[in-house]
Formats: structure tokens, sequence, C-alpha cells
């Protein structure tokens, strides 16, 4: 992603942009379950509002990725991403792939680091949730798996935690037969602990009302 504002466009940024020219701004999680700090790229500190637009979907690493993934990894620089993978035990982005973290503390340290992106924007953030294109695999991916789901819709919410929630609810409580093997992913991952890691920091809730447009 890039600035487009020759065209017109509104000015956004990415992780990219924000570290390229370092250092990182560390943010302090005094009651993070596994980190303690979050590092990202310097210029996040330039804005005071922010919109994290999730494409939903499976994930081979974290189960799923939604708007808490989006926090966690989308927001750290190279080093926080480092530090989120190892649980802590290495900022080398080489290392933490000998050093990757259970299945129960990377999810907690992605919940945590979350949790440092959340509350620093609190009141001036809002989330979307693009379910679409329904694959167990990430778009990060070489080469994804296809959707295994039909296109459920796009939600919208203040709490990262109920969006992921509701999100993953609608795939349980569809009657498409690819949710097996969707949540076949997520479960084997640990993902849902995810979620159950960023409610028990307090930034959000498991408890949603879903209101249909």
């Amino acid at each position: 992603m890039k600035l487009m504002e020759e065209h017109g466009w509104t000015k956004y940024f990415d992780v990219d942009l924000m570290d390229a020219e370092g250092p990182d701004v560390v943010w302090p999680i005094p009651n993070g379950k596994v980190l303690k700090e979050n590092h990202l790229g310097k210029n996040i500190v330039n804005y005071d509002s922010m919109l994290v637009l999730a494409h939903f979907k499976g994930h081979p690493m974290g189960g799923y990725g939604g708007a808490l993934k989006q926090l966690s990894i989308g927001c750290a620089s190279s080093k926080g991403k480092a530090l989120i993978h190892s649980a802590g035990k290495t900022d080398d982005r080489f290392e933490t792939w000998q050093q990757h973290a259970s299945n129960v503390a990377f999810p907690e340290a992605m919940a945590d680091a979350a949790c440092s992106v959340a509350e620093h924007f609190k009141g001036n953030i809002a989330y979307i949730n693009v379910m679409k294109n329904l694959s167990v695999d990430c778009d990060c991916c070489a080469v994804a798996e296809d959707p295994c789901m039909k296109d459920i819709g796009i939600l919208a919410s203040l709490d990262p935690v109920a969006i992921d929630q509701a999100c993953i609810d609608l795939v349980v409580n569809s009657d498409d037969p690819g949710k097996e093997h969707f949540m076949e992913r997520v479960n084997s991952r640990n993902g849902i602990h995810t979620i159950e890691a960023a409610a028990d920091l307090g930034f959000g809730s498991r408890e949603y009302e879903l209101i249909e447009l």
C-alpha cells in the first residue's frame, strides 16, 4: 500500500510507511499475558484515529484473521511481529521461526499487542470485517486454498472482540457445509483463544447484539 494523494484519495498508512525510517515506537502493555511491550512503526503516533478494515478468513498460523489480527500483527513493526510470533523470545524476524510460540502463547501475544493499539486509539477507532471469499488460508499465502464457504456479509463495530466473535458465530451457525473445514482450521490452531485472551484483557466483550441492515 502507498499514499495516493495524487489521485485525491484519502490518506492512509500501513506498517511499511510507519516504520520505513525507524526507530520503532514502543508502547507498554502493563497487564499483558505474554508481552509487556509492543513495537510499532514510529509514525503511528502521527494519527489520532484508526479504521481497521479486515478480510475475515482462516489463517495457517492464527486459525483465523480478523480485527484482532489486524490490530496486532497488522500494526506491529518487523521487530514487533517477531516478538508476537515468538511470544517475546526474540525480535529477530529470522530467529522467530526457530522459536515460535505455542498455540496458547501465540494467541495471547496477539491479544496483548492488539490491546495496546486499541487502548491508544480508544474512542477514535472502528472496525469492519468483510466475510467474503472465506478460505482457510490468509491472503498473504503464496498459494491460498480456494474459498470453502459462500459469502456471509460485512460487519462493523466499535468493539474488536465482539466483531471477531460475531464472525466466528456466523460461521458456526451457518448452514454452509464448508463451515466444518473452516472451523477445523480455526480450532486446530486454537484461534478462539485470541478472542478469549482479548476479552480477558478487558478491551472488548464477547457479548454483542447483531443488527442486520
